[in-house]
């Protein structure tokens, strides 16, 4: 179809007799006979892929330590699961972007009483990551983080 042109459907009561007839041509077809197949173009949809493991994985700024020392003084302890003596460990599942940026924040494994809530808002609230790397380019990675609830 082409940009202007207009099908018109006329829309008839099952009673009616419509006028119009089919027609269809009479062909005869055998193994001689040629087709022409018309293959169109399919435009391709490329969704970028998410990596688990990669070359040069992401990596929080400042290491490992600095990690575990911004979870130790972002993290507050919900007052629920404070009162309930809830303990253990969240676990939450993130994406690592192309630019470092922290998407797509999930609970893997709950533990209830405001846990979860309280570890997705400090893993969403964390600053830039350097991001992984595959075969030198940057590149989104899943990235899983343990989160561990203890009480003093």
């Amino acid at each position: 179809m082409y940009k202007g042109e207009t099908t018109v459907i006329e829309i008839v009561e099952d009673e009616k007799e419509i006028e119009e007839e089919l027609v269809i041509e009479d062909m005869e077809v055998d193994e001689d006979t040629e087709i022409e197949f018309i293959e169109e173009a399919v435009e391709e949809v490329v969704e970028e892929q998410i990596f688990t493991i990669v070359e040069e994985m992401p990596s929080f700024p400042g290491g490992d330590a600095a990690l575990m020392k911004y979870l130790g003084t972002s993290i507050k302890y919900p007052a629920i699961a404070k009162d309930a003596g809830i303990q253990g460990t969240v676990y939450v599942t993130f994406v690592v972007n192309e630019k470092g940026q922290v998407k797509d924040a999930k609970v893997l494994r709950s533990i209830g009483g405001g846990c979860d809530e309280e570890a997705i808002r400090v893993v969403q609230n964390m600053p830039t990551w350097k991001p992984g790397k595959q075969r030198g380019k940057p590149v989104k990675v899943q990235y899983n983080l343990p989160i561990r609830f203890t009480l003093r």
